[in-house]
């Protein structure tokens, strides 16, 4: 059983000043000068990973070992959102400070994403969980002996609810979480298409054609000129993605691809947290899902935090990786 919310004592999260609304909690971190680059002295090395589809498509990874390791601590694996990288500030701060409580970190490129994108010839989606199997099956000993906890993102916390519904009790996971996930893809799509959100919506579509375009990457004139042409990111999956990889169109991409489907038969200790005032993915998600009939899901709805910030009052560091980190210590000792 994984360990519940009041066990965790957690504060309350209020915004920090002058972080106050969803937008400017969701656009502090790239207005800011926060971002962490140096994580001396904890050191890195890269990781590859080969995929086993044949297509010679490489996954690479960046090892953070923490300058001073905890005896017993597991391997944790961040998983960044859409057009997102291990380089990515919210993958950077939650290393910093996991780092800094002795855990090892590893951060993954998704197919085609980041200093994986030259190395890939394909690109990813919400539904390759294949390649997330592949990467933990290729984990040395050493790395894996205590246990790995995975942490995704937005669209990479999709992948990864996706990922554990799959495989149920069979998952090697010791632990999981998710940040600000879009659970119903089909209507997240939908509501980041609304003029509210025209400028989020306007900067992940150039971010996602530029990754597909990207050097490396295997399309054809078509598929290029679909990419260039593409209005919306509904466009972008519905006229490439989908067709590409094997779905009849964006609806059927997103409906076998959806967390929610899969929610009910993840098995694995799981933290899902959504921010009640997330502009891009409304909590009203989350609120429909029936939480009780699932006791490996453990949720965690604030009432502020807009889209992966949680900017809190009392620390520079983001609530929500507190908030995993609570309960990874606590699951790590449920475990032992």
């Amino acid at each position: 059983m994984p360990p519940s919310i009041d066990s965790l004592d957690l504060p309350p999260f209020k915004p920090r000043f002058p972080w106050w609304g969803p937008d400017l909690q969701t656009i502090a971190i790239r207005l800011t000068s926060a971002r962490v680059c140096d994580l001396a002295p904890h050191s890195s090395e890269r990781m590859a990973f080969p995929m086993a589809d044949r297509t010679g498509d490489i996954l690479l990874g960046m090892l953070d070992r923490p300058a001073e390791p905890v005896d017993g601590r597991p391997l944790i694996l961040l998983i960044h959102g859409l057009t997102g990288s291990e380089d990515s500030a919210y993958m950077l701060n939650a290393a910093r400070h996991l780092l800094d409580s002795g855990y090892p970190v590893l951060r993954l490129n998704l197919r085609g994403c980041g200093p994986s994108r030259p190395y890939c010839r394909e690109h990813y989606h919400v539904g390759r969980t294949a390649d997330f199997r592949r990467i933990l099956s290729q984990l040395p000993e050493e790395l894996s002996d205590n246990g790995v906890v995975a942490i995704g993102y937005s669209l990479g916390g999709a992948m990864l609810l996706k990922y554990l519904g799959e495989e149920g009790s069979f998952s090697p996971l010791l632990g999981a979480a998710t940040i600000c996930a879009p659970i119903d893809l089909s209507r997240t799509c939908k509501h980041m298409m609304r003029a509210r959100n025209w400028l989020y919506h306007t900067y992940l579509l150039n971010d996602m054609k530029a990754e597909a375009l990207a050097p490396g990457a295997r399309t054809t004139p078509e598929e290029r000129e679909l990419i260039k042409s593409a209005r919306s990111v509904w466009d972008y999956d519905d006229r490439f993605i989908s067709p590409r990889y094997g779905f009849r169109g964006a609806e059927d991409y997103y409906e076998l691809c959806s967390p929610l489907t899969f929610m009910p038969e993840i098995r694995v200790p799981t933290m899902v947290i959504a921010s009640c005032d997330d502009p891009w993915i409304p909590v009203e998600y989350y609120r429909e899902f029936k939480w009780s009939d699932n006791p490996s899901l453990v949720p965690l709805m604030p009432p502020a935090g807009g889209h992966i910030g949680f900017h809190a009052h009392d620390s520079a560091r983001p609530w929500c990786d507190l908030a995993v980190e609570k309960f990874i210590d606590r699951l790590a000792t449920i475990e032992a």
